[in-house]
């Protein structure tokens, strides 16, 4: 391992942990191309590959990333890669990442959109991911599980853990809430000088993190915040933002639909906390009630597309623009229309994410070592586990059963399955990766493609 040289620290070179650029290039493709199962699904792919098996970055880091994350609007699995990649290799690696991490459900979103416009249906290629959903709800229950152990080190997270998954899955609380409530909680005790509240400890204990070790003995230029270079970042990237949107409005005017789309998720970027699930129902009823883009049902189908395949579930965005756009083509043909509008939708939906991470980014880093904002991310740390969980059986419920049924009782408000409705070929195909990956240890490229072949057997036999 080679310390970084502080007379180069203040260059543009790659800091000297050792990892290529080209290396950190393919692991990141390989995690895009395994991102499937949401926001939780996606976190463990990640966890998995960058802090258990190349241990390139420690558990406290990894978390303290996360944390940052969730509280910021966007696609938080997104923002942890592009947050991690740019740790890795300064600014091109967190665009390289973040991109990265977006590309594939870019490019299938966009396919499935040309299918549903042109046939008005997908069916067979949500054939093809149904083994791949049913082998992620198992990676999703190993990431809770890994991460629980790691997180909820005392009673004190693990009732904060409790009452989060509490709050969102029974009483709806919303997500910003309950994470703001579980910073106040750790700040205070951290304050108070309560031992519960400490950081998690560094690594598994097998060896230091690559990263890590090279960032505390000298950390390079680009984790040091600096007022002027923040001033350049938000310079450079809001114009990247928000230039398209005003080109769009002067010369098309505001009522043309792709300075409709321009603006309304412009806006959806920033408020969308809490993930893909916090903001769907209203991107929904506004797509379907206010602009008429889309139909009920086809905002459903949209849905199940980003579901299905690689990426954030925010993709759903870009296929709500393709069909706004294939709708109201103007001059241009509707294909075009719609390949423009969904592309527009991506970019000013993941344009601010990239602003987030690049100019809070360094702020944060120089904070992991005051003891009351760790014991706040700490706090937040435990209530995130009770968040996943939340959409780990959220995800469950919509990979294992047809239907859900929204129960109100006793003053609870949550989903629950309809058993009438189970999927046995999808509960047994889960029940089988989750016995491969937690009782034989079975690496999850095995698992994922054993299991997508399975799930394409079983459509061709007509079971599914």
């Amino acid at each position: 391992m080679t310390a970084i040289d502080a007379s180069k620290s203040k260059s543009n070179s790659t800091p000297t942990h050792g990892i290529s650029f080209s290396e950190a290039f393919w692991v990141w493709l390989k995690v895009a191309l395994l991102s499937f199962g949401g926001p939780a699904g996606q976190i463990a792919v990640m966890h998995r590959v960058l802090v258990d098996e190349k241990q390139w970055i420690s558990e406290s880091r990894f978390l303290h990333a996360l944390n940052y994350c969730m509280l910021l609007p966007g696609p938080e699995a997104q923002q942890l890669a592009t947050y991690i990649g740019w740790l890795l290799h300064r600014t091109k690696g967190g665009i390289t990442a973040g991109c990265l991490f977006i590309l594939p459900g870019v490019i299938a979103i966009m396919a499935l959109s040309y299918i549903y416009a042109a046939y008005g249906n997908v069916g067979f290629v949500e054939a093809i991911f149904f083994g791949l959903k049913a082998a992620v709800l198992a990676i999703v229950i190993q990431a809770v599980v890994r991460i629980a152990k790691r997180a909820l080190r005392n009673r004190a997270m693990i009732c904060l853990a409790g009452l989060a998954f509490i709050g969102i899955f029974f009483f709806n609380v919303p997500f910003p809430i309950i994470i703001l409530t579980a910073a106040l909680i750790g700040f205070t005790g951290a304050q108070l000088g309560r031992p519960e509240f400490e950081a998690v400890a560094h690594g598994s204990g097998k060896k230091s993190a690559v990263v890590d070790t090279v960032l505390d003995e000298q950390p390079p230029d680009h984790v040091r915040p600096s007022v002027g270079r923040a001033l350049r970042v938000g310079t450079v990237w809001l114009a990247l933002w928000l230039l398209p949107v005003a080109a769009l409005l002067a010369g098309l005017g505001s009522a043309n639909v792709f300075s409709q789309i321009a603006m309304f998720f412009s806006k959806m970027a920033m408020v969308t906390f809490g993930g893909a699930y916090a903001v769907l129902a209203y991107v929904a009823q506004q797509a379907v009630e206010h602009y008429h883009w889309v139909h009920p049902r086809e905002m459903l189908d949209g849905l199940g597309m980003a579901e299905t395949t690689p990426g954030p579930l925010i993709m759903v965005l870009q296929f709500v623009g393709f069909m706004a756009a294939f709708r109201d083509p103007g001059t241009l043909s509707p294909m075009l229309a719609g390949t423009l509008g969904g592309l527009l939708a991506t970019w000013v939906t993941f344009t601010p994410c990239f602003l987030w991470i690049f100019l809070g980014a360094p702020f944060i880093e120089t904070m992991r070592g005051n003891k009351a904002l760790a014991g706040a991310l700490t706090a937040i740390t435990a209530a995130v586990v009770g968040v996943i969980l939340n959409l780990s059986i959220w995800f469950a419920i919509h990979t294992v059963f047809g239907d859900a049924v929204h129960v109100s009782v006793f003053g609870l408000s949550f989903d629950a399955p309809v058993l009438a409705s189970v999927n046995f070929a999808a509960l047994m195909l889960s029940v089988a990766a989750a016995v491969a990956i937690f009782r034989f240890d079975v690496g999850m490229l095995a698992v994922l493609a054993a299991s997508s072949v399975i799930g394409l057997a079983l459509h061709l036999a007509g079971v599914i």
